[in-house]
């Protein structure tokens, strides 16, 4: 639908044999920051193989299982570290956006603006609760409102409904991520 998919998850995820050895030397020696990388690795094939050109594609009838987390914090754990991967590969596939259908783009600046932008109205909303005493009702609404027409846009673009039930990330990241 998008044009391109930006994380082919691990376990989920089919290459052609010909493009992974093409880009092996890439991939299996990642760094960032002139540090060995060892996290976030199908972001960073992703990003690879959307840099050489290839295309990256979901298929709705394709079926795979994998383990999930199953508890808060492994979960959180899990959140993080692809948060982590989020931030590092969105640097090295910036010059990629342009030529991506504009959805991705929105999607990538919010997946990145996004937790600075939460973070930021969570602080101001306690420094408003803790100097003043009201109940900061209009971050509420503002953080409420650009939850759902994100997913909106998402569920429209896809055709799924059930890309409104992203929505419920959001207290998760205010209450138990950001934190």
């Amino acid at each position: 639908r998008f044009g391109a998919v930006m994380c082919c998850c691990g376990p989920c995820a089919m290459y052609r044999r010909s493009a992974l050895l093409l880009l092996l030397e890439q991939y299996e020696t990642q760094f960032f920051r002139g540090k060995p990388s060892d996290f976030g690795e199908d972001r960073h094939l992703t990003i690879l193989m959307l840099k050489a050109g290839f295309r990256t594609e979901y298929v709705p009838d394709a079926i795979a299982a994998t383990a999930v987390p199953d508890t808060l914090l492994p979960y959180l754990r899990q959140q993080l570290r692809w948060a982590r991967s989020t931030y590092r590969d969105t640097l090295l596939g910036l010059h990629l956006l342009p030529g991506l259908d504009r959805y991705l783009t929105l999607d990538v600046v919010g997946q990145n603006l996004g937790p600075l932008l939460l973070a930021i109205s969570s602080i101001a909303a306690l420094a408003q609760l803790a100097l003043t005493g009201s109940v900061p009702w209009w971050t509420g609404l503002t953080i409420v409102a650009m939850t759902m027409i994100r997913c909106s846009v998402a569920a429209l673009r896809a055709g799924e409904l059930r890309f409104l039930g992203f929505s419920l990330h959001t207290p998760i990241n205010i209450f138990l991520l950001l934190p």
